[in-house]
């Protein structure tokens, strides 16, 4: 097998965040280090949001803002450096706070809202470096996972129905190239290394209707869930990994069984 990750990323805010790196430490049982440790709460009020920030048990996925019930969101970006958590549009920045100090994530909220007003208000950002707001943090057989995705994979969709699929749309951690398409599907149960790190493929990725926004717009014109099922009979793109030691993943690294 010569399977190789062709590119990293990772999201610091929960769903509405996109960041491409050149390598990323690993945590063992944690994921990606940086990943999705920040997220928008809606709805709930501030007390309940304080509870849902610190406690997984205490988190409902429709108590976050995500591209599914907030799609206007996907027009913005969050990057996270030395501490700075900066919100950009079309490459600007908007508005950068300390991202330690709750005051100032609290005006980050504040900007949303004033951007957006078809937000469903209130919305706290929220941050927790030792739970991150992963998907699979909130569903019954817990864990902290990272996402890998085979271009082929993509690139077979692509092929069968006919469309250009961006590969941004799914937002995984780790692209990788050089398997057929499909082929990370029989990784499931399995163990895979990648520079000494290793990985616990613990279940396909169920895709939901955020998959259907062109990135950086609010286009949803393409309906890629609903082909995916017709072009397949499932909603499946890419494998959820949970890390098994601590190390470090680069580009262009090998992916071994």
């Amino acid at each position: 097998m010569n399977c190789t990750i062709s590119s990293i990323n990772y999201c610091p805010v929960k769903s509405i965040s996109f960041q491409s790196i050149q390598s990323c430490d690993i945590k063992k049982n944690l994921g990606m280090e940086n990943d999705r440790i920040f997220a928008f709460s809606r709805i709930i009020d501030l007390e309940k949001a304080k509870l849902v920030e610190k406690n997984p048990d205490e988190r409902n996925l429709n108590n976050f803002l995500t591209l599914k019930n907030s799609p206007a969101l996907n027009k913005y970006n969050f990057i996270y450096q030395n501490k700075v958590l900066t919100l950009t549009k079309d490459n600007k920045e908007l508005l950068s706070v300390s991202a330690g100090d709750e005051n100032q994530r609290l005006l980050l909220s504040k900007k949303l809202i004033e951007l957006e007003s078809s937000l469903i208000k209130p919305i706290t950002l929220l941050m927790n470096k030792k739970f991150p707001f992963f998907d699979t943090s909130h569903s019954k057989n817990i864990f902290n996972s990272v996402s890998l995705i085979n271009l082929n994979s993509i690139r077979d969709f692509e092929k069968k129905i006919n469309e250009k699929v961006e590969l941004q749309r799914f937002r995984a951690n780790f692209y990788v190239d050089g398997i057929d398409p499909w082929e990370e599907r029989n990784w499931l149960g399995k163990i895979i290394k990648i520079n000494d790190v290793s990985f616990k493929v613990e279940k396909n990725i169920p895709r939901c209707v955020a998959i259907n926004l062109k990135p950086k717009t609010e286009d949803n014109s393409l309906n890629l869930l609903t082909s995916l099922k017709k072009t397949y009979n499932h909603f499946d793109m890419g494998i959820y990994l949970t890390a098994l030691n601590d190390g470090k993943v680069e580009l262009e690294n090998k992916i071994t069984l």
